[in-house]
């Protein structure tokens, strides 16, 4: 038996011996005892639109059961990132015209691998114009660029790559947004220690763990996005999950002051707009007119979480994921005005062909 494995056997005899009972960590999740009024909300105080939600089929069947779902929370329109494009999005976009055309909106997607054959970038200009032809809202780019993707030289495909700049460039002269997943919570690439907030994620997945250059260091991932989006002023660009700096909000307030066609969604990230109130009000106030409401994953449960977060004034209470986020979060409050902008207004803005006439004023 090696040392920690007798220590584990000593404190457990000791634990036996007084009563007590031995627990680790990752099972230590007691209720709080705080007693507080609570106010839960399962249904938005006013209809919104969800500009990143995935699903990937989209039947006539699938249709209706979403809006059933959709109606239940007060969501308006649903905005679909997984639109794939050529066949596929426009096998969608046929079924949701003849079921519910305003209801639903679709993003296409692009295949960044491969980016220098010659006519790589010609073939991606066509695809976007064909689906947007089709019905494409926007254009959805996965987190593999930057991460996965490579040229034929199996070299990484970073964020900014000048090879792809034809697209982001289509996406401004079409009038199309471009949502973009760029690396994932800086945590990743740090040590799987003591002093990581992401600790039980890395345990319970340990295939998110990054080493602190794989396939780049964090920060430089980011300034890619950004980079990109400098590069590109005259295209409006959706930083999916705040470009995961909702940790941040004085670092992001300045890259958004910075970069004017810039917005940022708030799906995955509820739990750090949560633990701080006051901070995230006042990101709120100042950039009212750049950030719009998104899920991610489509789960109806989840949603009053996010409900709960954005309008109560409720305090101390918690995430639906222990593993995202151990921590108790707060109600922001958000006076009408923003929530609306949140909710749909500035969705209204940057996407074209939404139906505002479903939205109050």
């Amino acid at each position: 038996m090696n040392a920690k494995a007798t220590l584990i056997t000593i404190i457990s005899l000791v634990g036996t011996i007084y009563g007590a009972q031995t627990l680790d960590w990752e099972n230590y999740d007691p209720p709080s005892t705080l007693v507080v009024p609570e106010n839960p909300i399962d249904r938005a105080k006013f209809p919104f639109i969800d500009v990143h939600s995935h699903q990937y089929r989209m039947g006539p069947s699938d249709l209706a059961d979403r809006i059933v779902e959709m109606d239940a929370m007060n969501m308006e329109i649903m905005v679909n990132l997984s639109g794939r494009g050529g066949s596929q999005l426009k096998a969608m976009a046929s079924n949701v015209e003849k079921a519910f055309p305003k209801r639903f909106a679709i993003f296409t997607n692009l295949n960044f691998n491969g980016v220098d054959r010659s006519n790589w970038a010609r073939n991606a200009v066509a695809q976007l114009e064909e689906d947007v032809k089709n019905g494409a809202k926007g254009l959805k780019v996965y987190k593999g660029l930057g991460l996965s993707n490579k040229d034929i030289d199996g070299k990484r495909v970073a964020v900014d790559d000048p090879r792809l700049d034809p697209v982001w460039q289509k996406c401004g002269e079409l009038g199309i947004p471009v949502i973009i997943h760029s690396a994932d919570p800086q945590p990743f690439w740090e040590p799987h220690d003591n002093q990581n907030e992401r600790w039980l994620e890395l345990k319970i997945h340990s295939r998110r763990k990054r080493s602190d250059t794989n396939p780049a260091p964090w920060e430089q991932i980011i300034a890619e996005q950004h980079n990109m989006f400098r590069k590109h002023p005259d295209t409006n660009f959706i930083a999916a999950h705040m470009s995961w700096l909702a940790n941040d909000l004085g670092r992001l307030s300045e890259i958004l002051d910075e970069i004017p066609n810039m917005h940022v969604g708030i799906g995955a990230i509820i739990a750090e707009l949560g633990r701080q109130p006051r901070m995230a009000n006042r990101f709120f106030e100042k950039h009212q007119d750049r950030v719009l409401f998104g899920k991610d994953s489509y789960r109806p449960e989840e949603f009053p979480t996010y409900f709960r977060v954005l309008e109560s004034n409720d305090e101390y209470f918690p995430y639906y994921k222990r593993y995202h986020a151990f921590w108790r979060m707060y109600g922001l409050n958000l006076p009408d005005d923003i929530l609306k902008k949140l909710y749909y207004k500035n969705a209204l803005r940057i996407i074209p062909g939404l139906d505002a006439s479903l939205f109050p004023n």
